[in-house]
């Protein structure tokens, strides 16, 4: 029998949301509520009408697109297959044996995944009221530490730290430790939150920050991520990331959808009208839900046992929430913001649970 190394042969496989069968109504994924821009479905089917060429290795269109929204330097912008390439890439790159990688109570799992591929040490630093902390980030920090990575908006909770507490961890962090700050959801809390200020932090050469087209943009199916790095730290990364790693059309589609602004806008206008009643509707029910800033919101329940019995509702009316227990979270069920039909549907299942 070929065997595995054995750091991998000790690994947990990175587990995905459970999709349910083929009638299941997917709530798990924090996938767009709303189709992509009009204008990125057609640049993406006109890419796709020749795949004779292998895709732009430098990403240049999307590049260009993405520098000229955000007002970047685009040499310094690195494409990935979602953001989880560029995080994988990163973390290898300068996590590994004897090293550790900080996260964040209810961080995003993938990073304990990709430190294990490292062969590094993941902790994660206390959050308090589901919320990042900076000081018990700060408190975690040892000599191992090389990297601090937190989300912002935070995955599965949706909360939000002020633009001031990124500054402030950065600021107190040694300067050899990687900063990686992601994204993912940035488009909900741009306006509460000036990106210019995280991407500034950029130029200091010991930050990153990561985002998506996954979300906002609604093209998790394009798998398109993107990135904002010092020139040193990017040029390590270009050793990691694979070569010609985002599809032609992925790559068409991607530009177009960051060019229509007015699209994306829309879509987060409405994502967060549906969340914000959805939510509220809940907390009526009895139910505590953190302020999200996300396209989904995270449903506490006055127990595991009442979390499990409105898991079990809601798949019988074929509707399918993320639970939390790998989060630590077992009173928890996290739930993607969908058409209003649907929400409607799982707030009458909630009811009928909790009544």
């Amino acid at each position: 029998m070929i065997r595995p190394n054995a750091y991998v042969a000790n690994m947990a496989a990175y587990a995905l949301a459970d999709l349910g069968g083929a009638q299941t109504i997917s709530m798990a994924q924090n996938e767009s509520a709303f189709p992509a821009s009009p204008a990125a479905m057609r640049a993406g089917q006109a890419a796709a009408s020749d795949l004779t060429l292998y895709p732009d290795p430098e990403w240049t269109e999307l590049r260009t697109a993405i520098s000229t929204v955000h007002h970047l330097d685009p040499a310094r912008i690195l494409c990935g297959a979602g953001s989880m390439e560029l995080i994988g890439c990163l973390i290898r790159a300068f996590a590994g044996p004897g090293v550790r990688v900080l996260g964040t109570q209810y961080g995003y799992a993938f990073v304990a995944s990709a430190t294990a591929q490292a062969q590094a040490d993941y902790r994660t630093a206390p959050e308090v009221g589901l919320t990042v902390s900076v000081d018990e980030v700060l408190a975690g920090v040892t000599p191992a530490t090389r990297i601090v990575f937190i989300s912002n908006p935070g995955n599965p909770t949706g909360t939000l730290i002020p633009n001031s507490d990124i500054l402030r961890l950065r600021t107190a962090l040694p300067n050899d430790v990687l900063l990686v700050v992601d994204q993912a959801y940035a488009e909900f809390s741009d306006m509460a939150n000036n990106p210019a200020d995280i991407f500034a932090l950029v130029d200091r050469g010991d930050t990153v920050i990561t985002r998506t087209f996954s979300k906002a943009y609604g093209l998790a199916s394009a798998r398109v991520g993107w990135g904002y790095f010092s020139l040193p730290i990017a040029a390590e990364l270009r050793k990691l990331l694979n070569p010609n790693n985002i599809s032609s059309a992925s790559q068409a589609a991607a530009a177009a959808a960051m060019r229509d602004q007015s699209h994306m806008r829309d879509v987060v206008s409405q994502t967060a009208s549906l969340r914000d009643q959805f939510a509220q509707d809940c907390c009526a029910l009895g139910l505590i839900v953190p302020n999200s800033h996300t396209n989904f919101v995270l449903l506490r329940f006055g127990s595991t046992h009442d979390a499990q019995k409105a898991d079990a509702a809601l798949r019988t009316e074929n509707l399918l929430m993320r639970g939390m227990a790998g989060y630590g979270l077992p009173d928890c069920l996290r739930a993607t913001i969908c058409a209003p039909a649907i929400m409607d549907n799982a707030l009458n299942v909630l009811k009928g649970v909790l009544a």
